[in-house]
């Protein structure tokens, strides 16, 4: 009996990689080959798993949670990590500013944290649709159009900034309080600063400031000082894979139906909802030369199912994965609620400021 409620456990926690995998062998079989894997695809799941370690190492040297106790000394504690996860998405893409804030946020001493988590992925969703480095189909769109700074930001300005309103207004409802008791304190390890130094040299190779294999400091770091550092969430990494592997069968499934672009804002917002917002991009892009439309459409499509980013990927799986978190199934029905409210909002909102556009 005891295996079969550890093996139903499983099932219910790792549902997200076992969902993917059958659906990368599902969509092989139709489409009668194997995908391709691009070198910018390998490239980010590396990236990822070097992220993961050194977030992890920091996490177990008691850095964040030392941080995560000032957090908690102040007032308007959802609100101060909303706007910090929406700002840093800006700059260093949605996908690290959650993989930072998330784990920060699990820390704290305080009760809602399953809304604070769902918060903060609408957050890094809306705020790193506000710059073209923000999140991976921003810097595509960017580069494939040519486009300027200026021309892009004033572009997608009101829907980063409709959503950062809505975001401190429903951050300000959220109330917490001290969770239980005080733990007691931990002293941060000497390791901290060295994981603080790699994690510095990770986010400069995804500036492309330092090549990608420059990450591989943090896994030989591990290797010989810190092994417990590389107990990431394999499961997650696993997803994205597999994850990838879909995207590009659906790319193969969907390019011959598309005889043209339609409303492309409409089409790419909906299908990033089964294979993500990038893919999405890369797809439609073919298709169109409203890049207006499809930036507008890639970020809306960030928000509704798990799936619409790999952000929301991120921030579910650490939260379920976690610890000190339980009711799974009552986390995923609010996180999908919210988002899919933000999305109809977001459309909403782009039908209201392009209704010449409206016409398909």
């Amino acid at each position: 009996m005891k295996n079969q409620v550890t093996f139903i456990d499983f099932i219910l926690k790792e549902w997200l990689v076992i969902i993917s995998g059958v659906g990368l062998i599902l969509t092989s079989f139709y489409t009668k080959r194997f995908p391709i894997y691009s070198i910018n695809e390998i490239q980010a799941l590396f990236i990822l798993f070097v992220l993961f370690v050194a977030v992890n190492g920091l996490q177990k040297t008691g850095f964040i949670l030392q941080i995560a106790r000032s957090i908690e000394k102040g007032k308007a504690i959802p609100l101060k990590l909303v706007l910090t996860t929406f700002f840093l998405s800006m700059l260093i893409t949605n996908d690290i500013a959650l993989i930072v804030i998330v784990p920060l946020t699990l820390s704290l001493n305080i009760n809602r944290k399953d809304i604070l988590v769902i918060l903060e992925a609408l957050a890094a969703n809306s705020g790193s649709a506000f710059t073209p480095i923000g999140n991976p189909q921003n810097l595509f769109i960017y580069w494939f159009y040519d486009v300027s700074p200026g021309t892009f930001i004033k572009t997608i300005a009101p829907f980063s900034l409709v959503f950062l309103g809505l975001l401190i207004v429903s951050s300000l409802f959220v109330k917490v309080r001290d969770d239980l008791q005080k733990r007691q304190a931990q002293k941060i390890n000497k390791k901290s600063y060295i994981y603080g130094v790699l994690l510095i040299i990770v986010l400069l190779t995804v500036f492309h400031i330092l090549p990608v294999l420059a990450g591989g400091v943090v896994i030989l770091f591990a290797l010989i000082f810190d092994r417990k550092a590389l107990r990431v969430d394999y499961a997650l990494l696993f997803s994205f894979l597999f994850f990838f592997g879909i995207a590009d069968n659906l790319r193969i499934m969907l390019a011959s139906e598309i005889s043209h672009s339609g409303h492309i804002f409409l089409l790419s917002a909906l299908v990033s909802q089964v294979m993500s917002n990038v893919p999405a991009t890369l797809l439609f892009a073919n298709y169109t030369l409203n890049w207006q439309a499809l930036l507008w459409g890639a970020n809306a499509g960030g928000f509704g199912s798990l799936f619409g980013s790999l952000a929301n990927l991120i921030a579910y799986k650490i939260y379920v994965t976690h610890e000190d978190t339980n009711n799974t199934a009552i986390f995923t029905v609010k996180f999908l609620i919210m988002g899919y409210i933000a999305l109809f909002i977001s459309i909403g909102l782009y039908f209201l400021l392009h209704r010449a556009d409206a016409v398909l």
